[in-house]
C-alpha cells in the first residue's frame, strides 16, 4: 500500500524524515522534493564499470542551466530523507516528464533504512533549461510485509553531496 499524504506528514519525525520539510510540497500521496544547484557529469569516456570514472562539477546559476540531450547530469535534491519500516520510492513529476526531461534512469527504488539525499540521473529528450530549487520530482512510501532488514551499505548510505557511480567498489570487493 501507497501512504497518503495526511499519512505521510503524521509519520514525521517518526519513520520518515524530510529536511527541510515544508508542508505547500506534500501531495495526496507523496512529497515533491526540489532540485539542488549541484550537478556532476563525466569527464572521459567510455566510462568503465570497474573504475571509479571522472567528473566534473556543475553549478546551476540563477538564470539557469541548458542541459543538453544525450548528456547524463548526476544531481541531487535539497532534502535529506531517512525511511524506517517503509519503502520510499522517487518518481518525476508529470510536469517535468512533460517537457521531456527524465529525473532517475533507473534508480527509483529505495530501500528500508536509507537515510541520505536522493541522486538524480537527469537526462533530456531536447535541450532544456533548468532551475536550481524547482521541484523536480517526488516520493511516495510503500508499507512492507516480513522481516525488515535496513539498508546498510556504506556506498549511498548518509551521502552529503551528489554521487556519482560507485559499482567499482563492488568490483573491488569481489575481484
Amino acid at each position: 500500500m501507497i501512504l497518503t499524504g495526511p499519512e505521510i506528514q503524521k509519520r514525521l519525525d517518526k519513520d520518515i524524515t524530510i529536511t527541510p520539510y515544508d508542508p505547500k510540497l506534500l501531495n495526496p500521496n507523496s512529497y515533491n522534493l526540489r532540485l539542488s544547484p549541484d550537478l556532476l557529469v563525466y569527464k572521459e569516456f567510455p566510462l568503465d564499470m570497474k573504475k571509479d570514472n571522472s567528473v566534473e562539477k556543475l553549478q546551476i546559476p540563477e538564470e539557469g542551466l541548458l542541459l543538453e540531450p544525450g548528456k547524463l547530469y548526476l544531481g541531487r535534491t535539497i532534502e535529506f530523507t531517512e525511511t524506517k519500516n517503509l519503502v520510499p520510492m522517487l518518481e518525476g513529476r508529470s510536469s517535468i516528464g512533460r517537457l521531456g526531461l527524465y529525473v532517475h534512469v533507473t534508480a527509483g527504488f529505495g530501500d528500508v533504512g536509507f537515510a541520505g539525499y536522493w541522486t538524480l540521473e537527469m537526462h533530456c529528450v531536447h535541450p532544456i533549461r533548468v532551475y536550481a530549487g524547482v521541484q523536480i520530482c517526488q516520493v511516495f512510501y510503500h508499507t512492507v510485509e516480513g522481516d525488515i532488514v535496513e539498508y546498510k551499505s556504506g556506498k549511498y548510505q548518509a551521502n552529503k553531496g551528489v554521487q556519482s557511480s560507485r559499482l567499482w567498489m563492488d568490483f573491488a570487493k569481489n575481484p
